[in-house]
């Protein structure tokens, strides 16, 4: 099993940065993925980012690249969403998952956090 808890979401005016963060534990994570995904009201749950935990290689959803960088502390067992210029669609409430790195399932979830963008 591999607990997550998400904090740091909030709210803010468009064009703000915010910073969630993931405590990640229960299993040793090098052979895991871990992603952050969101839910907009009325929504699908979506994509956000994602980062392999001993490589490091990381994707995003297109909407977000170039503003949201994922990045993880080994020695912390932790997971940053550093979110820069923030839109009114980025409203929603953000999800830290993961899955071993050879399974595409993402299978562990955390409890999410909101994340509100004003204008």
């Amino acid at each position: 099993q591999v607990q997550l808890v998400e904090s740091g979401g909030g709210s803010v005016q468009a064009g703000e940065s915010l910073r969630l963060s993931c405590a990640a534990s229960g299993r040793t994570l090098s052979s895991y993925a871990m992603g952050w995904f969101r839910q907009a009201p009325g929504k699908e749950r979506e994509f956000v980012a994602s980062i392999f935990w001993s490589a490091g290689g990381t994707y995003y959803v297109d909407s977000v690249k170039g503003r949201f960088t994922i990045s993880r502390d080994n020695a912390e067992n932790m997971v940053y969403l550093q979110m820069n210029s923030l839109r009114t669609e980025d409203t929603a409430v953000y999800y830290c998952a993961a899955r071993l790195a050879v399974v595409p399932k993402w299978n562990y979830w955390g409890q999410g956090i909101q994340v509100t963008v004003s204008s």
